[in-house]
């Protein structure tokens, strides 16, 4: 069995970190390694930085922004590639896509910032949990970050997000119950790790 790394795309609460979860909990049960990853990570000196500049203690510029968020999965491009070697799964919430959508949402080149990334381990299943900018907002009303209070900015970033997905992408609609989703999620994996 191959290793496979899967990446789990979409705005901030589109049921990311719930699902990657859960794909790895079944994917354990069905007798799979499987390390699962949340990008950014904020244990580590990059996530902290980035953790205090989504937070307002930091005034970084996109270009400044995006590079750290790269930088920050770059820490743990080993433990990626270590993993798939080793014929895991890789579940991650967030990875190369969404310096993609948020920088490109921001007027960053799309180009520069996939090129940034090709060192990176590839995903090899790429799902976008999708929902509007509107649903996001209403799912947590408090507390966001300064991407998350931005509704135009996230309408700018959805249209990255489906203009990549048109590439070979699974799309699935996560405004409904988190049972249904997880079936589709789990759905699009079992059918990539049946290809021989």
């Amino acid at each position: 069995m191959p290793g496979l790394l899967v990446a789990l795309e979409g705005l901030d609460q589109s049921g990311k970190q719930t699902q990657a979860a859960r794909l790895a909990a079944r994917l354990r049960a069905d007798g799979r390694a499987v390390t699962l990853l949340s990008f950014p990570d904020y244990a580590t000196p990059l996530g902290g930085e980035l953790g205090r500049a989504l937070r307002g203690g930091r005034a970084y510029g996109p270009e400044l922004m995006q590079l750290l968020y790269v930088a920050n999965r770059y820490e743990h491009a080993g433990t990626i590639a270590s993993a798939l070697a080793a014929d895991g799964v890789v579940v991650c919430d967030r990875y190369l896509a969404s310096s993609v959508a948020y920088g490109e949402a921001q007027g960053l080149d799309p180009v520069w910032l996939r090129d940034i990334q090709r060192h990176l381990p590839q995903p090899d299943v790429t799902i976008l949990l999708d929902i509007a900018p509107e649903v996001s907002a209403r799912r947590k009303s408090e507390g966001r970050d300064r991407y998350e209070q931005d509704l135009a900015l996230l309408g700018r970033v959805r249209d990255s997000y489906l203009r990549q997905a048109a590439g070979g992408w699974t799309t699935i609609d996560a405004d409904r119950e988190r049972n249904l989703v997880a079936e589709d999620v789990y759905a699009a994996v079992a059918c990539a790790l049946a290809v021989p």
